[in-house]
């Protein structure tokens, strides 16, 4: 659990630094949002470089899955748009194919 909470923190952290991008570049908001954007994006880089993967490519794979997660968690909480039966399908199959990448067991 400790992992998947990990990774969570990450994806959250890109998320809402993404999130500010967003709001400045699409919803013209001020330029002022890209501050607290670009110190979460740097904390998403420092979370995810203390991923327990073996190699930097699956970690970021690894993520990858839990990231699309995320941004439809996002998408349902955060914009008020629930995920239909695709993109929850869509969604676990990136968690067990994360899942598989993380743990799967390789001669050392």
């Amino acid at each position: 659990m400790q992992v998947l909470g990990l990774y969570l923190a990450a994806a959250a952290a890109e998320i809402l630094g993404c999130f500010a991008f967003w709001m400045w570049a699409r919803l013209d908001r001020s330029v002022l949002w890209l501050a607290p954007g670009v110190v979460s994006l740097a904390v998403f880089a420092y979370l995810l470089t203390h991923a327990p993967a073996d190699t930097a490519g699956r970690s970021f794979a690894v993520y990858g899955g839990v990231y699309i997660v995320a941004s439809l968690l996002w998408m349902w909480i955060a914009e008020q748009t629930r995920p239909d039966q695709w993109d929850v399908l869509g969604g676990v199959i990136c968690l067990i194919g994360a899942a598989i990448i993380l743990w799967a067991p390789r001669a050392a």
